[in-house]
């Protein structure tokens, strides 16, 4: 188990943290990106977590 692959799975959670509220706080043309921020999120935390857990995963 790398430390290293946790790094995306905390940016991952901020991304969605900062990015749940924001969705609902911010105007119309950033709303979007703060959805964005959310799904990039849940996109690092998801991948984060699978190369903490099996590091070698995508070598085969």
């Amino acid at each position: 188990m790398s430390i290293v692959y946790l790094v995306p799975a905390l940016f991952g959670v901020a991304l969605i943290f900062w990015g749940l509220p924001a969705a609902h706080r911010l105007r119309s043309p950033l709303n979007v990106l703060a959805a964005a921020a959310v799904l990039l999120g849940v996109a690092l935390l998801l991948l984060g977590t699978l190369l903490t857990v099996a590091p070698n995963f995508f070598r085969g």
